[in-house]
């Protein structure tokens, strides 16, 4: 009797070893060569499970014949075209809050480093010397005291506020699509309201249709203008040109942008030309314990799928019923 092939889990990328090591007994592990749309629906054909955190081509579900599930290595499902998945019967799953304290710990980092003038600190300390580098000081502020508005109040946004509030004791202003059961330490206002009354004005959004220029220029002209803009959502939530005419005339006092409307961000962006602008290669969510969290979330997900449950974190139960179909 000729022996029964594993089931193939395809990723975009490279997982933690420890997530590796718990798919091993339960298919094999292919790795794309190269995270291209060609590459990855070519590459995917034979694939039971992919786990995600590159951009799908929509027809990637039309060739993957076998495919089961696509799992985000993460939260955020813009990478995967949920209605194509749904079409063909295929599972849409996530690893929701996996790096979301990551991410709130970048968010305090780059507030604090704007505040402080770490980027002209340490390149005219490299430059010029000790007391070119220090005399920056002067012009630093402190990060107690001032107000933080957090636009979209999910996994990110609530502990981005927690540590805000509790740790910092910043006036927190939140705004979310659900407003309700808020925690003391926030209070809830309209976007306009938390543009125009916070110091720190923080995004941690989903991209969505309505989220899609939603700080655009009449949004910039409401901010205070010592005001920081930070940015862990999606480049799209922010007009960039809106940003860059506010960054040239001093509207506001600076930036922190980890994702942008095109990725990787061209050497020559006039975002790098900026000494306020703190620029991140999407790497907010990213350190050596959020991966592992992250691939083991994932790596539960696609182990589940192939021992015929649902997964814990489905994202478009109307697939269900043709996927049941597919996989009787």
């Amino acid at each position: 009797m000729p022996r029964q092939k594993k089931p193939v889990i395809f990723s975009t990328h490279t997982l933690h070893p420890q997530a590796a090591a718990m798919l091993k007994d339960h298919g094999d592990l292919v790795v794309a060569s190269a995270i291209d749309p060609v590459t990855l629906a070519d590459e995917a054909r034979d694939a039971d499970i992919v786990i995600v955190r590159a951009n799908l081509p929509p027809i990637l579900f039309e060739r993957a014949q076998k495919l089961r599930a696509a799992i985000r290595h993460g939260a955020g499902l813009d990478m995967i075209p949920v209605d194509a998945a749904t079409r063909a019967g295929v599972l849409v799953a996530n690893v929701p809050g996996a790096n979301a304290r990551t991410v709130a710990e970048h968010v305090l980092w780059t507030s604090m480093a704007l505040l402080r003038k770490f980027r002209q600190v340490d390149r005219d300390l490299r430059q010029k010397g000790w007391l070119a580098g220090r005399d920056h000081a002067n012009d630093g502020n402190d990060l107690s005291g001032r107000t933080m508005g957090v636009v979209g109040f999910g996994a990110v946004g609530r502990h981005v506020a927690e540590i805000a509030a509790k740790g910092f004791s910043l006036d927190v202003i939140v705004n979310s699509r659900t407003p309700r059961d808020l925690p003391d330490h926030v209070r809830f206002a309209s976007v306009d309201e938390l543009v125009e009354a916070s110091d720190i004005v923080v995004l941690c959004c989903p991209l969505t249709l309505e989220t899609t220029g939603l700080i655009g220029r009449d949004r910039i002209a409401l901010m205070k203008p010592g005001a920081l803009l930070i940015n862990v959502s999606r480049g799209p939530v922010v007009e960039d040109a809106a940003l860059l005419e506010a960054l040239s005339s001093g509207r506001i006092a600076g930036a922190a942008l980890d994702v942008f409307s095109t990725q990787p961000l061209p050497s020559d962006h006039p975002y790098f030309s900026f000494d306020n602008v703190i620029i991140t290669p999407h790497m907010a969510g990213i350190t050596e314990e959020s991966m592992m969290r992250m691939g083991l979330g994932a790596a539960e997900e696609a182990i589940r799928v192939l021992s015929g449950d649902l997964p814990a974190n489905l994202r478009n139960p109307e697939a269900v019923e043709h996927y049941r179909r597919r996989f009787p």
